[in-house]
């Protein structure tokens, strides 16, 4: 079969899943063997149809048919009723904590693995609608709902959801702290990247075939291939005789780097940049000054409202860039039916700005070349870094299409400076609401006192640690105070202390001053431990690596023809 009548085939085919999307395939790939529960959920789905997209009711019958049911099947054969015994759904509810997955070992022998279903409370919850919704029901139409309404075998305890949403918001957190310092590496590195493979396809479209091509270090030849087709450049490697389709690297190379910028520059979801169309970039007149401002208008998406992003210097380059790249001869960016995967449909044609061309067709592409960062990642980096910075977090819920703040703050990762300093501005705001009398001069009594702390604070082996106005709590000694910190150039000191104890220890034990024993051995203990911190800290310093100061990533220039768009900063 050819491939233009393979896609025609597979747009009949997800167009009759869009007239009948939750029908006999939907349910049937999980083989339920009771034929009236298997009828049961096709018409539960179908009847939540109007209120959900493709996307959400396939999760919802891939849970009740393939998660649920058919798993209850396999605990007790035979049954047909919603009525579940106790131990089945004991049993079901701790099968379902656990994924398993088959993976091919380092012997090449499948072997199954085991680990905990993050989202299984989620998936507890679409069971729980599945029952209660069949009972309400069952009110409005007993004959068809009412012979299926039994009681619900999840509580409402089960699935709240408290600190699996404490746990996922550290998960997230830590994910941004992990990945915003290395952001400017990861821009840099695709921009790098990006004109490398462009450097190597303009260089290879002026060799001849069959010769080396320039700035290769002699490791890559222009291959023949009369039978390719005309547009794409291949190269073969001198070494091994490796074809590489150098047309196709260039654009995987530029499309990863648009997409990284626009998402990081923009903070939209994935299913957004899909959308972008060359109409959205449009611009606003200040009827003030007459000053042009160009904006970003975001489609509608997740949350069904509609906004606009100021284009910055930045984001106005890349999006330069992308329109250059896809103007045609006649100046005009082609238009393009993008799929909707969600949906399940076909757009109609439009301008749209992530699109690439493979084979004779033009089709959309968001994510470019693999990389560790997800696409989500850079809405959540958006928001920690534009919050750090100072913008509001109500204005950033209204950037981001949030509905509720707690959702934008939520996407926010805490870091522990933000804590100190947060702690700060709240003594300075307390400061200014106290009465004026507690931050009265100090008299010189008092100041005296305080500098005789930190003068008093130096000892033999250390520097002690304690709060100004603190006692003691060791009766002076040191050695046993977590409080000391220890200096290196006392390190002899210590160990001769260390070989003191032992040896009162051993006098002790051979005495039988057993009442002294416990009091040194406590000493010694403390001994060792000061001096483990010290060689700790000793071989810290000689392994550690200058990692420099910051530095912002590199600002992508303008290409060599770009499409001049409104400068924001005038």
């Amino acid at each position: 079969m050819s491939p233009r009548m393979k896609r025609c085939r597979y747009i009949i085919k997800t167009s009759w899943r869009v007239i009948d999307p939750v029908g006999d395939v939907q349910v049937d790939r999980y083989r339920i063997q009771s034929q009236p529960v298997r009828d049961l959920i096709v018409d539960y789905l179908r009847e939540r149809q109007p209120s959900r997209d493709f996307a959400s009711l396939d999760a919802v019958s891939r849970t009740l048919a393939g998660l649920f049911w058919a798993r209850i099947e396999a605990l007790a054969p035979g049954i047909d009723s919603l009525r579940l015994p106790p131990a089945v759904t004991r049993a079901w509810k701790e099968d379902l904590k656990v994924k398993k997955r088959t993976v091919t070992g380092p012997d090449g022998k499948n072997i199954e693995v085991s680990s905990p279903r993050l989202n299984a409370k989620d998936e507890l919850m679409r069971v729980r609608a599945f029952y209660l919704d069949i009972a309400q029901w069952a009110a409005e139409e007993p004959a068809r709902w009412g012979p299926w309404a039994v009681p619900c075998p999840i509580s409402d305890d089960e699935i709240r959801k408290a600190k699996e949403r404490k746990r996922r918001k550290a998960r997230m957190d830590q994910r941004t702290r992990e990945r915003l310092p290395v952001l400017p590496v990861l821009t840099s590195s695709a921009d790098r990247r990006r004109r490398a493979a462009a450097d190597l396809l303009q260089a290879a479209k002026n060799t001849e075939p069959g010769t080396l091509i320039p700035g290769t270090g002699g490791a890559l030849r222009k291959a023949v291939a009369p039978t390719a087709a005309g547009h794409l450049i291949w190269a073969e490697e001198t070494s091994g005789g490796r074809r590489r389709n150098l047309t196709y690297e260039e654009e995987e190379a530029f499309w990863a780097f648009a997409a990284i910028e626009v998402l990081r520059l923009t903070g939209i979801r994935n299913e957004e940049l899909l959308e972008l169309t060359h109409h959205s970039v449009t611009q606003y007149r200040l009827p003030s000054t007459g000053k042009v401002v160009p904006l970003l208008q975001i489609a509608p998406s997740k949350t069904d409202t509609e906004r606009l992003v100021v284009v910055s210097p930045e984001l106005a380059d890349v999006l330069s860039a992308i329109i250059s790249r896809l103007r045609g001869p006649d100046g005009a960016i082609p238009l393009v039916a993008s799929y909707d995967v969600r949906e399940k449909v076909w757009n109609p044609p439009m301008p749209l700005l992530f699109q690439r061309g493979i084979g004779s067709e033009h089709r959309t592409n968001a994510e470019g070349e693999p990389l560790t960062f997800s696409p989500h990642d850079f809405r959540r980096i958006f928001v920690t870094d534009a919050i750090m910075n100072g913008l509001p977090p109500h204005i950033a819920q209204v950037v981001c299409g949030h509905r509720s703040i707690d959702t934008t703050m939520g996407y926010k990762a805490v870091y522990p400076a933000e804590t100190i300093e947060a702690h700060r501005a709240f003594i300075a705001r307390r400061r200014t609401t106290r009465p004026t009398e507690e931050y009265r001069t100090l008299t010189e009594e008092e100041w005296d006192a305080f500098l005789a702390h930190f003068e008093k604070r130096k000892v033999s082996i250390g520097t002690c640690a304690r709060a100004f106005g603190t006692p003691c709590i060791h009766e002076h000694a040191c050695v046993r105070c977590s409080l000391l910190r220890p200096d290196p150039a006392q390190r002899a000191r210590l160990a001769d202390v260390r070989d003191n104890l032992i040896a009162r220890i051993a006098e002790a034990e051979r005495e039988g001053w057993l009442g002294e024993v416990e009091g040194l051995q406590v000493s010694l203990t403390g001994a060792q431990d000061k001096l483990a911190q010290l060689d700790t800290d000793a071989a810290r310093r000689s392994t550690a690596v200058s990692l420099g100061m910051p530095t912002f990533g590199q600002i992508a220039t303008r290409s060599e023809n770009p499409t001049q768009l409104p400068d924001p900063m005038g």
